[in-house]
């Protein structure tokens, strides 16, 4: 009994074992999977195409002198021009970079982070080769800093190189860290290396890449633009900060007059309170106003169906000084007016974030036109002039409020008002020129990020979309 029961335990078990052989056995001694056995989704897997990696420039190897901090001052485009100053001089004086500090103090009150504007992992891997980028400093010298035992200064304005080399490098030698507080403005436009252009240029035009939740709003922007046909835009500086500062009231009435006055004395920082509004207008001094805005293009022979979309905060003023614009050109559009609420809902608040959308918007123009030669204005003309001298209409104020004058005035006809200003714009469309350098005068010659001419590449101009008559 025991001999038969045995018999028949172990022939079940070797049914058992057949069956599971069958089902496992091609798998396991015969490697996973079988050329038999592979079904149609492995093989669609199988056949899937491989995405290939991102290929990192190789890290730069140094001796390290020491930690860079920097706060950023001003508005987006000022810090964004120091950012690339500050990279171009960490890999100078052969230093780690901490991603910048932004201004959260001025006028706008942003309180964006780095991160929160700019791509800061694309920022760090694709300057690797050229300069060590850190999120943070290490603990060590964290808590040096939280002591206070740190280095605070502000570097002098338009230094060139050695500048940095012979003054600056000795102090982060001796500190370890040191933290530079202003930084716009502070390395000479011209006279530098070859190659420290090149990479300023590299920063500001490949490593200083917006969030993708901007990058794609900024397209949604410019798609919708781009199906009704070409369009402008139009960098009305005509907002309460800027003419509280420049002090230039033309056309407002006593109690914005007032208003403005009060707010310039409110910021110490401001130094010039009292200001003749009259004589820097005709000094070309002021941004133009809405209604000299909307003559200039007239003039210039702007068509008045076009698209015009309105880079800038709220215009001063508001609907009642924009009506002469709107009158002439009536499909004047905004973020606001193409976006809604909720796309929106993200950015408000958040000054620069909203700048980075203009930005985008202004870059992809078939035209644009600044009201006033701010920092936008500056570093939006020289990223068009690199991605093949695209349309930028720089108007001459000084001239235009003459010409204005006279033509409001009856001294001159449309016709000889309109020529005029078409003959005195002729050659400010954004062509290639060669940037204007003023020795030991740094502020009247022409900014680098407004024509880094270093960097432009010779056959890249493009074919101008013609939306003016």
């Amino acid at each position: 009994m025991i001999r038969a029961t045995t018999a028949v335990l172990l022939w079940t078990c070797l049914v058992q074992l057949t069956a599971l052989g069958d089902t496992w056995g091609p798998m396991v001694l015969k490697g996973w999977p079988s050329r038999e056995t592979l079904s149609a989704s492995a093989l669609d897997v199988k056949l899937l195409p491989i995405v290939p990696a991102r290929v990192l420039p190789p890290k730069r190897v140094y001796k390290n002198n020491g930690y860079l901090l920097i706060s950023c001052n001003g508005g987006l485009n000022q810090m964004r021009s120091a950012i690339c100053d500050m990279v171009a001089i960490a890999r100078y004086l052969n230093v780690t970079l901490i991603v910048p500090e932004l201004d959260k103090s001025s006028f706008w009150a942003d309180p964006s982070e780095f991160e929160d504007i700019f791509d800061v992992d694309h920022f760090i891997t694709s300057l690797r080769d050229e300069v060590r980028i850190l999120k943070e400093l290490p603990i060590r010298l964290k808590k040096r800093v939280e002591l206070g035992l740190i280095h605070t200064m502000p570097p002098i304005s338009w230094s060139d190189i050695s500048y940095y080399h012979n003054q600056i490098l000795p102090l982060i030698q001796r500190f370890k860290v040191l933290h530079l507080n202003r930084t716009d403005a502070r390395l000479a436009n011209s006279g530098q290396p070859f190659d420290l252009q090149k990479l300023r240029c590299r920063v500001n035009f490949s490593a200083l890449r917006f969030t993708s939740q901007i990058e794609e709003l900024g397209k949604r922007v410019v798609n919708l633009l781009k199906q009704k046909g070409p369009f402008l835009v139009l960098h009305l500086r005509y907002e309460m900060d800027m003419l509280a500062f420049s002090g230039c009231t033309q056309g407002c009435n006593d109690e914005e007059v007032e208003e403005l006055t009060r707010m310039r004395y409110a910021y110490p920082w401001w130094k010039e309170k009292i200001i003749n509004s009259e004589l820097k207008r005709k000094d070309g001094l002021c941004p133009l106003t809405p209604e000299e805005t909307s003559l200039a293009l007239r003039a210039l022979g702007v068509n008045s169906d076009i698209q015009i979309y309105i880079a800038a905060g709220e215009i001063y003023g508001g609907e009642r000084r924009m009506a002469s614009l709107k009158s002439t050109y009536p499909n004047l559009v905004r973020k606001e007016t193409l976006l809604g609420a909720d796309e929106l809902g993200f950015f408000q608040n958040h000054s620069s974030q909203m700048a980075a959308l203009d930005y985008l918007v202004s870059l992809e123009s078939d035209i644009f036109v600044p009201t006033f030669d701010g920092n936008m204005a500056k570093v939006v003309e020289g990223h068009r002039r690199y991605l093949g001298f695209k349309k930028t209409i720089l108007l001459d104020r000084r001239l235009l409020v003459e010409l204005i004058d006279k033509y409001t005035s009856k001294l001159l006809n449309w016709d000889e008002f309109s020529n005029a200003v078409k003959d005195a714009h002729a050659n400010r469309m954004g062509n290639p020129t060669k940037r204007l350098v003023i020795p030991d005068k740094p502020k009247e010659e022409d900014y680098f990020y407004a024509n880094p001419e270093e960097c432009f590449h010779p056959s890249s101009q493009n074919e101008p979309v013609n939306i003016i008559q």
